[in-house]
């Protein structure tokens, strides 16, 4: 993500957050979230979430800088974190291993670096893969998934918006907040979720960030504890937690 409208801002000067127009806030909330600050729905409006996330985002790159504003120096660092949270182009999706590592790798990339974290989230694709480690559509199980789903869930912010990747995207504005993130038109053209490095960011970052339930999975696998039962709910409750804790503690092994 290369920084456009931001780089507007006159040099030489600190520019309060708050002074921002629409496009330049969204600019700023597309990054944020990216790096895996909470700026919340990316909307262009300035609000507590956005400016909780600047906030955080100044505490760890300039904490004795003033946290209001922003200014060539930290629009550098921005830019400077952008370029160094790229895709790892060198990524092999053809054989299960490979996006075993290319899991791993997003992982680290991404700040999940316990080995007990990561080997939660290969359990997770693992099972919602059912074990193949290849982007799946939802009831993937049925002859005809598309149809069945279009009967069952016929609201316009769930179809086509059904659940894709290695784990399942959902609902319309998941699909637009992702496409901003990736700048990618996933709106339009949701099936682009199935594409294995987008379903690699989508996993990797909704579990850092907690963008699919509100939880993180440090919520829940940190430095001081480890439960695997209740990470489940990073995803959808407890449905089949006890299940994915046995497949982590496997990976764990392999780590």
């Amino acid at each position: 993500m290369k920084l456009s409208k931001l780089t507007t801002i006159p040099s030489g000067v600190a520019t309060p957050i708050s002074d921002l127009n629409a496009g330049q806030i969204t600019e700023l909330q597309t990054a944020l979230v990216k790096l895996g600050y909470p700026a919340g729905e990316i909307d262009g409006k300035y609000g507590h979430n956005t400016r909780g996330a600047w906030v955080e985002f100044m505490d760890d790159t300039a904490p004795n800088k003033d946290d209001s504003s922003i200014d060539a120096d930290s629009l550098n660092k921005l830019q400077q974190m952008l370029d160094n949270a790229k895709p790892d182009p060198t990524h092999n999706f053809t054989s299960k291993q490979g996006t075993i590592d290319a899991i791993k790798s997003e992982c680290i990339r991404q700040g999940i670096g316990l080995k007990t974290q990561i080997a939660y989230v290969l359990a997770t694709a693992d099972h919602e893969t059912n074990h193949t480690f290849k982007p799946v559509t939802e009831a993937y199980f049925l002859p005809h998934p598309d149809a069945y789903l279009k009967t069952h869930h016929p609201e316009s912010s769930y179809y086509p918006y059904y659940g894709r990747g290695y784990v399942q995207l959902t609902w319309d504005y998941n699909y637009k907040k992702y496409g901003k993130l990736l700048g990618k038109d996933l709106l339009n053209h949701p099936e682009l979720a199935l594409d294995p490095e987008i379903a690699l960011f989508v996993l990797v970052h909704g579990f850092k960030t907690g963008a699919f339930t509100g939880r993180k999975i440090s919520d829940y696998i940190n430095a001081h504890t480890t439960d695997f039962i209740n990470a489940r709910r990073c995803i959808n409750g407890k449905n089949e937690a006890q299940k994915i804790a046995d497949l982590a503690k496997k990976h764990l092994d392999n780590l």
